[in-house]
């Protein structure tokens, strides 16, 4: 153990040793007057009433959740109608065009970002300083439209805005139709032992996957197409704020979707990009882990055929449980939805929702991977013509 682990652990258990956790048992019992508490749900119909200390003790333990207390409505279109299927290609079509944009994409620009990005002292989304790293991450992804012209043809950047403070991120690139694939990842940190106090930079989980997604929207603007929306189908770029919270910036985001009926086509989380070391301990290939339980299996079958095509190391499929990122909100909504990780879940990385989350036990050739995968997915299915 890391000596610089051992003061959160020692202050958790003195915490706890005085405050004791105690998860409400039960299914939707209703909550005591007295204290603040938040529905979760642990499973389709599973959901329990809890304290926001018992929402980090369950998160301690490696148990995941929605937390539905102000999204209920959330999949009640898809639980009336069903879910949208949508069949997906075949085959890789876009290979000309795409090869060559993957050249450009730049370690140094991910590393850059996340240096700055892993500075806030948390992320933590009801904090002042993950209000201010969400504002910085809107000036970045503002910046890199502007500087491609995608303004001058109908792009927006948006901040989405919650009650607790930290805004989820919003780009918007048009093509010919509504017709849209989103791209995600999630902007806050945690230190689930005193989340408002202790330090979480935050590097893996998930500012690997923040800048790995801004770095492929970086070069897919350097398409003349794509930034003039001479493509079929819209794209977004999202930025979750509060997915430690219990996937919440997400959730309120395919929440208003769904009441809008938004045409979303595929939706990919990028969740952790960049930690390998326990692959290669064990002596197993460097890999990119494809989910596959809880996520559309014709969306998942394309994305391992965009890895076999655009990256240079494999693919293995692993699986990470309910809700485990922000992929499981546009699911519950009823939209096609996949999740790729850095390694098989056996070997991702451990340090995450502590102080030492940081930056030198990542791999950017290994986020390059990641960020071919999602700019090789964004062009490909921008250009399918999906059926009505």
């Amino acid at each position: 153990m890391k000596s610089s682990l051992l003061l959160p652990l020692c202050t958790a258990a003195l915490v706890a040793a005085v405050y004791p956790p105690q998860v409400v048992l039960g299914n939707s019992q209703a909550p005591m007057a007295e204290t603040e508490k938040y529905l979760v749900e642990l499973a389709p119909g599973d959901t329990q009433w809890v304290t926001e200390d018992e929402k980090w003790a369950l998160r301690r333990k490696g148990i995941n959740f929605m937390d539905i207390t102000d999204n209920a409505e959330l999949g009640a279109l898809n639980s009336k109608y069903g879910a949208r299927s949508v069949k997906f290609p075949e085959k890789i079509a876009q290979n000309k065009t795409v090869a060559p944009l993957l050249k450009q994409l730049e370690k140094n620009n991910m590393r850059k970002h996340l240096e700055v990005f892993t500075s806030f002292h948390t992320r933590y989304f009801k904090s002042r300083t993950g209000a201010q790293s969400s504002a910085w991450l809107l000036q970045q992804v503002n910046d890199t439209i502007a500087k491609s012209g995608a303004f001058d043809h109908g792009a927006s950047v948006k901040a989405f805005s919650h009650p607790w403070g930290q805004s989820s991120i919003i780009a918007t690139i048009p093509g010919k139709s509504n017709k849209t694939v989103v791209i995600g990842a999630h902007q806050d940190s945690i230190n689930l032992f005193l989340p408002s106090i202790l330090a979480a930079p935050g590097a893996d989980d998930d500012g690997s996957g923040t800048v790995t997604i801004l770095e492929a929207l970086r070069v897919l603007l350097k398409s003349e197409d794509i930034v003039k929306g001479d493509f079929p189908n819209q794209l977004e770029f999202h930025f979750y704020s509060a997915e430690e919270g219990g996937l919440l910036g997400s959730q309120a985001i395919f929440q208003s979707y769904e009441k809008e009926g938004r045409d979303i086509k595929a939706m990919l989380q990028q969740d952790m990009t960049g930690y390998v070391q326990k692959t290669i301990d064990a002596g197993e290939p460097e890999s990119v882990g494809v989910v596959t339980d809880f996520v559309d299996p014709g969306l998942t079958e394309f994305i391992k055929e965009i890895i076999k095509q655009y990256c240079d190391i494999p693919y293995v499929l692993t699986k990470c449980g309910y809700a485990c990122s922000d992929h499981a909100s546009a699911s519950k909504a009823g939209y096609p939805a996949a999740f790729v990780i850095e390694a098989d879940f056996k070997y991702s990385d451990n340090r995450i929702h502590t102080t030492e989350d940081t930056i030198d036990i990542l791999s950017f050739d290994h986020m390059l991977q990641h960020a071919k995968l999602t700019l090789a997915l964004a062009y490909e299915l921008a250009l399918h013509k999906f059926e009505s």
